[in-house]
């Protein structure tokens, strides 16, 4: 059973993303296309990203590079923009000693998404990430459920607190934390979105099943499910997974691999022009949303954009 609203109201923004969500399920409306990476792309301009803060550390350092790149996202197209949320939860910044920041980097990262959305001629919707607690390709290190429990909360009503649409469930590992995770972000009552990493055969990177973190987040009643950080050629198997589950649907896959240094090593192989022509397949299979992960550029977006369009 889902955790209770605490007596918090959607934005009528939110709302009225949850209703293009549905409308795009349903072929009432185009599909929304999601922005692209924002970790990578700092570090492709320059800006320092090591773990464990990742692209939180430009929050600290350099505001002025999320703040171009959100700006980015919107010219190339992009419906939605992710706050740079990733790592802003108190166990990573804590590592670094910023852990009694959490909440104030937090709303300088919706901020600064909000900003660039607002410079639009169209609505562009702001979501706040809230991650895995610990190294999203490492299921192992998932903490405890009482940690779960409480760390997830904390982020999630800092995220409603900043101001964001939705929040966005995403990189889920393993399906303990999701259901954690979604419970959290339910109980806030803003919408959420819930998004699973995967390997090779629909199964995410725990082993489990998607349909395991599937069943863990439908009880929460998320906007949408979805798959993300994996390959593109890993998709495919998830698509009739997230078809049955009749909610609407994300797909936003990465272009490389994890990297111990930086944490994200760019393969380079998926030119923006390939890599529309594979969201052309989603489309078909029915996703409500498109976008990129780790990796992907504007260039990507406004490919999306195209593919959306045909």
């Amino acid at each position: 059973m889902g955790a209770e609203y605490n007596g918090t109201r959607p934005t009528e923004a939110g709302e009225r993303l949850a209703a293009r969500l549905d409308a795009a399920r349903a072929r009432r409306a185009p599909a929304l296309v999601l922005d692209g990476a924002l970790g990578t792309e700092l570090e492709r301009r320059g800006v320092p990203s090591q773990l464990p803060l990742w692209s939180a550390r430009a929050l600290l350092a350099q505001p002025d590079a999320i703040a171009a790149i959100h700006r980015d996202y919107v010219a190339a197209g992009a419906d939605a923009l992710t706050a740079n949320t990733f790592r802003t939860h108190r166990r990573s910044l804590a590592r670094e000693g910023h852990g009694a920041r959490a909440g104030e980097l937090t709303r300088r990262a919706v901020a600064l998404a909000r900003e660039a959305a607002r410079s639009a001629e169209r609505e562009v919707f702001v979501l706040g990430s809230q991650a895995p607690l610990e190294d999203c390709y490492r299921p192992d290190l998932v903490p405890s459920d009482a940690a779960l429990a409480r760390e997830h909360a904390e982020q999630a009503e800092a995220l409603a607190a900043a101001g964001v649409d939705a929040i966005l469930v995403e990189t889920m590992n393993a399906a303990r934390e999701a259901r954690a995770a979604a419970a959290a972000a339910r109980a806030t009552g803003v919408p959420f979105l819930a998004s699973f990493a995967c390997g090779e055969g629909a199964r995410l990177l725990s082993g489990e099943p998607l349909e395991a973190g599937l069943d863990a987040v439908l009880r929460s009643a998320p906007a949408a499910v979805g798959v993300n950080c994996l390959p593109p050629g890993a998709v495919e198997a998830c698509l009739p997974l997230l078809a049955a589950t009749k909610r609407p649907f994300v797909v936003y896959p990465n272009l490389g691999a994890p990297d111990a240094a930086g944490g994200f090593c760019a393969d380079g192989l998926f030119a923006p022009e390939r890599f529309g022509a594979l969201a052309r397949s989603w489309l078909r299979a029915g996703a409500a949303a498109v976008g990129g992960c780790c990796g992907t550029r504007p260039a990507h977006v406004r490919a999306l954009v195209g593919a959306r369009a045909e």
